[in-house]
Parts: structure tokens; sequence; C-alpha cells
């Protein structure tokens, strides 16, 4: 790949950053150093097939002052979330950081452990395990707790605990009210789509370096190991809930439509330790996540983090989540806790402010400004969710994508107003002329946005790909928020490599085994290619024999619609018996012989459904047509 060094306008940039950024201050490398017990040696953790999972020692190039072609604020971010290996938090609580994009966490009980968040794969939670028993003795796994319902924080579980052994009540697994529903429904719905995007925005095709990925912000990137689920044991419902677990006490706060829709903190009044899930980490978060997610409700954030310095603050020593490292001492607990609220609370607010006085999204993002007290602390700054694109979501949840001008109602897609815009400019070699004059001078959102033009014009222009790469990683390099820089590197390599597709799936056999029978309904209703099925006028029943239950499913005018009902053979064209709801994904899958299926009627019903039902592409361009 060619790439390119820095320009001198980026270099500049960082030396204003450098000299304007408190560097003086060092609390993080302390706090994140502090209870450190053993490292994993090497930090390389494989599948059973041999393949590499997860690598922290990639990252051994963080070391010493940044180089000119990483911000100087996130090269410090990346060298923090790159240390790794067992800590203490406090007696009776440790931490695994480094092995897997999120933090693992194991509480002594009288007899055994409670493990927290047991990371993406399978095999990177086993190695953590593994390197917690080494150093405090081989404890039983007792509990499993689910601080909420994105995948880095279950996906693991399986390297933890078996499901013979909950099914067995040696493990309780605890989880938020409504975990399971929506850690699928996230993963399923818009999976594909989502995957796709967090290739770009993790950068797991990229080569970790100075010039390529340093990390995301909120840790370094996911493992690409196992992905599983346990189905919670125990549901937590309500604030103020408490449960002992082996001799350990745990008081509940519900935290719903936070940083994930089923969301909770918990204290452990034994070790005056109060874990803050996702919710207040050592960085400004996504209000909407660059991979694609709903929007969240920066509001509802602030007021639970306002509720949890309430209700916990004066009874803790230490705060600690599931990325980044604790924070001990009652005054800098209150203090961190209170600055990420005003964050949350920040960027609504004033968003809701502008947008009243008849800004737009992008008038807003382009000149908000944080308080002075937000800028100077380490723990807001952008490296994960930026100001920018967190204002446009705020915007986005109140107002949506529409701004108001009714030139924008109706604007010609890339592949249409591309070609439109290159000829109005004098043609494709003029254009990339005005963006290398841009590009030069650097302004490289300029050259950016006239090169989108040029490769929606013509893919194959070799002059308009190669300045479109040099382009966005000079953009990349100037970038802070680690995401950004992911987005820009990962276009740059597709335009030079092409496409990556997408590396890593979040999806997995026992994640689709806990889908709902609506949510496989559902699955088959979003992927049905209406224009192909306009003319079919389909009624089935579907039975699922274990649970003796019956849907009535009609595809009529492209829709899919089911509801429960009896069966009714003079209504229906078929009836298709299934053993299970697994039966039903594997029929989908194309198992039409297996046993647990019986079709009585028009045998060919249910195949004409899936006959039009497409199959999602991992593989779809992002940065050309």
């Amino acid at each position: 790949m060619d790439q390119k060094p820095p320009t001198a306008v980026i270099e500049a940039a960082h030396r204003e950053q450098r000299s304007s950024l408190p560097f003086a201050d060092t609390a993080d490398f302390a706090d994140a150093d502090r209870g450190f017990i053993a490292a994993l040696e090497p930090c390389v953790i494989k599948a059973a097939d041999g393949r590499v999972v997860w690598d922290n020692d990639l990252y051994g190039f963080l070391t010493g002052d940044e180089p000119t072609s990483v911000h100087p604020s996130l090269w410090r971010q990346s060298q923090l979330c790159a240390k790794q290996g067992l800590y203490e938090v406090v007696e009776g609580i440790y931490q695994v950081r480094g092995l897997d994009l999120s933090n693992i966490s194991f509480v002594e009980g009288d007899t055994g452990i409670i493990v927290i968040d047991p990371l993406v794969s399978t095999e990177t939670a086993a190695a953590a395990l593994a390197l917690y028993r080494t150093h405090r003795g081989d404890r039983p796994v007792v509990a499993v707790i689910y601080t909420h319902s994105h995948v880095d924080h279950f996906g693991g579980v399986l390297g933890v605990t078996t499901q013979a052994d909950v099914d067995a009540g040696k493990v309780v697994v605890i989880a938020p009210e409504h975990f399971t529903e929506h850690a699928v429904q996230e993963n399923v719905y818009a999976g594909t789509a989502m995957a796709r995007r967090a290739g770009y925005m993790y950068g797991a095709a990229l080569a970790r370096g100075p010039q390529g990925q340093v990390g995301c912000g909120l840790g370094q990137t996911p493992s690409t190991g196992e992905v599983a689920l346990i189905v919670p044991t125990l549901d937590i419902c309500e604030t103020g809930q408490t449960h002992t677990i082996d001799g350990v006490e745990i008081e509940f706060q519900m935290a719903p439509g936070t940083e994930a829709p089923a969301e909770m903190h918990f204290y452990f009044p034994k070790f005056r330790a109060l874990c803050m899930a996702e919710n207040a980490t050592h960085n400004l978060h996504n209000l909407l996540t660059l991979r694609g997610a709903l929007v969240r409700d920066p509001h509802g954030w602030a007021g639970y983090l306002t509720e949890a310095i309430d209700t916990f603050a004066d009874r803790a020593d230490v705060v600690f989540a599931s990325h980044h490292w604790p924070t001990w001492g009652k005054d800098r607990i209150v203090e961190f806790l209170s600055l990420q609220r005003d964050l949350y609370s920040y960027l609504h607010d004033q968003t809701l402010r502008l947008l009243n006085q008849g800004y737009t999204g992008i008038e807003i993002a382009e000149n908000f400004q944080m308080p002075p007290a937000l800028e100077k602390a380490w723990h807001t700054r952008g490296y994960y969710g930026s100001v920018s694109h967190n204002v446009k979501a705020v915007y986005q949840r109140y107002m949506g994508w529409f701004d108001g001008n009714p030139a924008r109602l109706w604007a010609h897609p890339p592949e249409a107003i591309g070609p439109r815009y290159v000829e109005a400019m004098g043609g494709i070699d003029n254009v990339v002329a005005i963006a290398r004059k841009a590009y030069e001078d650097g302004d490289f959102r300029w050259a950016a946005t006239l090169l989108d033009h040029t490769i929606f014009t013509d893919r194959n222009h070799v002059g308009a790909r190669e300045l479109y790469a040099d382009t966005l990683e000079q953009l990349a390099y100037g970038a802070e928020n680690g995401v950004w820089r992911n987005f820009f590197l990962g276009g740059a390599t597709e335009l030079r490599e092409g496409n990556f597709g997408t590396p890593t799936q979040a999806v997995s056999p026992t994640l689709l085994a806990q889908l709902t029978p609506e949510q496989m309904f559902d699955t088959l209703a979003i992927n049905i290619n209406g224009p192909r099925a306009w003319d079919l006028d389909v009624a089935v029943d579907v039975t699922f024999l274990d649970t003796a239950t019956n849907y009535r499913l009609t595809l009529r005018n492209g829709v899919l619609v089911y509801r429960k009902a009896p069966t009714d053979e003079s209504t229906a064209q078929a009836t298709i018996k299934l053993a299970n709801k697994v039966r039903l994904l594997t029929f989908a899958a194309g198992d039409a012989d297996s046993p647990g299926l019986e079709i009585i009627g028009d045998a060919d019903a249910l195949p004409s459904i899936m006959a039009v039902v497409d199959r999602p592409d991992p593989n779809f361009n992002i940065i050309e047509p």
C-alpha cells in the first residue's frame, strides 16, 4: 500500500495540540498501572484451529513520544488502552485489561468468583480467567454478570462457564431486564450492515502501526474468536434491587436506554466499589455509533449518572467500568462522574438550544464549543464518540434526517449527483486538479468532498483514486478520534487495495438460537425482496411442536405478516410442523430433509416465501458505488 507521510499542515496542527493540551497531567498513567500483578506473555491468543484471535503485542510500537502521523492525544489514549494484564482494583476485585476491546472483572466471594462482562470471545475470556487463576488460585465461577447488551460484554461467556453448569444451577447469570431481546436484536436485524461498517470503525483489516490502526479510543479492537450467549437466569428489574451471591451483596441501579438499551450499574458494599458498566469511561462515548445503532438518549444518560452520584458516591472508594482503568478516592470519584454527567448534559441541552434557534445539525456541530473544564479533562475527550457526530446524533434524535431546507428534501443520490457536479466543474480531470490544489493547501475536507464526487462519476479514474486515498490518509493522521482515524484509513485502504469485506462477525449459532419465534419472523420479513414478492399471495400455518404454539404467516403485497392464531387448514395453503424454533433456522438455511419438519398441504407454499428472501451482503461497497 502506497502510504504517504503526514503533510506540514498535519504536523503543525499536532504541534499546536501538543502545546495546548495538559500533557503534564499523568494521573491516568498512574491509575492504569495501579494494582498491576502480571501480564500475559506473549499476549497472543489463538483459537483451537490455530487462528490468532487476539494479538496485543502488535501494539508494542506505542512507546515514547507520538509520531507525526498520529494525533498526540490519541497516541496517549492508545498507550493507556494497550496496557494489559491482571490488576487489583481493591482486595477482592480484580480486572484483566488489554485482552479484548473490553475489560473482564473478577469478584471474589466466599467460595468462588463472580465474573463481570466476559469479553467478546470464548478464547480471550478463557485466557483472562486462566491469567487470574494463575495468580489468585483456581476458584470456581459461581456467577456471571452482563452489565449490558453489547457483544463485548457477553460474547466470551463460554470461556468462563458452560451451559451445563448454568442449567445445573452451579452458575447464576445476571443481567438487566430485556437483555436477551436487545442483545439478539441488535446483532441480527441490521447485523450485516453494522458488521460491515464495524470493519471501518474498528480498523480490523488495517495494519497496526504509526501510519495504521493504533486503537479505537475505547480499547484497541475487538477480538475475532467464538461469540456465544448463555441466557440470563436472573433478571434485574428495578433500582435498589439487591442480591447476595456467594456471600457478596450487590446493589443494582437500572440505566436503560443509555449506552445500551439494557444496561445497569451496581455497587458492592463489602468492597466499597461501584461498577458503572459503560456509562462512565475515560472518553466521550457515542450517542450514535458510526457502525450504526439507535440514537442514544444523552438526557437520560446524564440523569442516571446523577442518580449514581447521589446513591453511591458517599459509600464508594473506587469506581470501575467495563473499559479503561478505575478511579480511586471519593473526591476524585465525584469529580469524574460529575464531569461525565456534565458532558452528556451539555451536548444534549446546547444542541436543543441551538436547533430551536434554527441551526441544523451540521451547523451546530461545526461551531459547537465545550466548556473549559470539559475541554481540559482527559476523560471527556472525543476518542470514541466525537463532539461533532454526537451533536448531529442529538439533532437526529429530535428532528430526524431532514434539516428543513426544501432543496435537500429530495436530493439526488451520490451516483446521480456526482456526475452532475463533475460536469458542472469542467470534467473529472479538472475536478481532480481542484482537489489537488485543496490537498496542497491543507483543505483535506474540501478535497475529500470533491473526490467523493469523482469516484461516484468514474470509480476507475486512477488519479482520483490515488489522491482520494492520500486525502483520507491525511484526515486520519489529524484525527484525535480513534474511530474517525479508522474510518479514514479504511476508506484509503479500499481505494488502494479493494473491498476488504466484513473482517469480523458478531452473529453466532448460539445468538441465533436465542431469537424468539417473533424475532425469527421479523428477520424473514425484513429480508423479503418486496418487488419480487408483489404478486405472491401465500398463507401458511407454522406450528412449533415443543411449545404447542401456532403462527399464521401471510405474504401479500410484498409484506410478511405473522400473528399467533389457531391452525386453520381451510384457509392455509399449508401447515408446517416444526420440532422447535431451531428447526426453522435450519430450514431457512436450506435444510428441508432433516427430521423435525413436516409439511401438510401445498409443499411449495413455504418454499415460495423462502424463495423471495434476500441474503444480506456482507461485502457491500462503502467508499465507491
